[in-house]
């Protein structure tokens, strides 16, 4: 009776928790850590961030720089939030490790929400980008180099990013080398829609390097979102296109999850309570308000939930390795003229190292456009499995 009591105890164990995942009882396997170098990696050339606001309640940015005089100018990094999350402390991982990596982080914050409608947000960025770069020209800890450029958006922020790299000439903003979009949505299906009505994009620059990303949890609409308008930006040729998809891997413990949300970083250091922004001067009272509520400036259901999610939502390997790293990488491709089919033959770009145990990590997949002739010859590289 004995032999048949010890396997009923052993189940009884592992479902009351005592068992982990692995073989043989051995512990779960750990996903990857921030690398300790290179790309997406720890080895900051700043400890310390300055955090700086400019303009008004209404109409801020949020800018970061590394807390030391620049020897050289910095490379400009503009961050296009999502709809709703007009807070930098819900990107605050990503945006330490860029400002920290020695790049002026500017965060526009287009949407006041429940004022804003989605058609006036890309006029808005362009005039905050505008109005942030005039007033930081003299700061000579900021010191932006306005020929190395870069837009990243996310979700409603990657339209506007498009919109204003299409426009930037006539906005009077720098032109970016690298647009690089996060799960793209909230794009307007015509002017009276809800949602970011798309500029002429195909006066974005060809020389421009276009990069869009979805996750493969809720990735359909975010695919079309892409698809579109990559499109529409027929003025930039396809081997300066791709589109990336990150994969969601439960092989250990914590899983990693590509979810609309999963480029949060909460920080709570740059958290827009603690960055306190400066009122706004009194109003004239004899000048007659203008402003009209209209539905559009409410947000959703869902653009509530994402917003939330992206609050609760953990800094781990997808940041380190397939959001901060690919585009650390990218920028640096784009900065030296670089373009898409150079990226995409480069191993690391895609690579998202191992579990614990030595299995790989699900790595990223990275297409040219299809048609393009650098797109027929093949996927990228591939990797040995340990």
């Amino acid at each position: 009776m004995r032999r048949f009591l010890l396997p009923a105890l052993a189940v009884a164990a592992c479902m009351a928790g005592a068992c982990v995942a692995g073989p043989q009882g051995a512990q779960a396997a750990t996903p990857p850590k921030q690398p300790a170098s290179g790309p997406g990696g720890s080895d900051y050339v700043a400890a310390d961030v300055t955090k700086r606001v400019i303009g008004t309640a209404s109409a801020a940015t949020y800018a970061f720089y590394p807390a030391a005089p620049a020897k050289d100018p910095r490379p400009v990094v503009v961050f296009l939030h999502s709809w709703g999350a007009a807070n930098p402390g819900l990107y605050g991982g990503w945006i330490d490790h860029l400002a920290r990596r020695g790049n002026l982080v500017l965060f526009p914050r287009f949407q006041e929400p429940n004022r804003t409608r989605p058609m006036e947000a890309t006029a808005n960025a362009a005039a905050l980008i505008k109005s942030a770069l005039e007033a930081l020209a003299s700061d000579p800890d900021a010191k932006p180099d306005l020929k190395r450029v870069a837009f990243i958006g996310h979700l409603a922020g990657v339209p506007i990013a498009f919109n204003l790299a299409a426009e930037a000439e006539q906005d009077g903003i720098p032109a970016p080398k690298l647009v690089f979009g996060l799960m793209p949505g909230g794009i307007a299906s015509d002017e009276k829609s809800r949602g970011i009505l798309l500029k002429d994009l195909s006066a974005i620059p060809a020389s421009t390097l276009l990069i869009t990303m979805t996750g493969d949890r809720e990735h359909l609409p975010a695919d079309r979102a892409a698809r579109r308008l990559m499109t529409e930006a027929a003025g930039v040729p396809g081997t300066r296109k791709l589109f990336m998809r990150a994969g969601s891997d439960d092989h250990g413990f914590p899983t990693l999850t590509a979810t609309l949300t999963s480029p949060g970083a909460k920080k709570d250091a740059y958290d827009a309570s603690v960055l306190k922004l400066p009122p706004d001067p009194p109003k004239d009272p004899k000048q007659r308000s203008t402003w009209k509520w209209t539905p559009d400036m409410s947000l959703t259901g869902e653009q509530t939930v994402l917003t939330q999610q992206l609050a609760n939502n953990p800094t781990d390997t997808l940041d380190y390795l397939a959001y901060w790293k690919t585009f650390d990488m990218a920028a640096a491709a784009a900065f030296s003229g670089q373009d898409a089919t150079a990226l995409r033959r480069e191993p690391r770009f895609i690579d998202m190292e191992n579990w614990s145990d030595g299995w790989p990590v699900r790595r990223l997949s990275a297409d040219l456009p299809k048609g393009t002739e650098e797109q027929q010859q093949g996927r990228g590289p591939r990797r040995r499995l340990n």
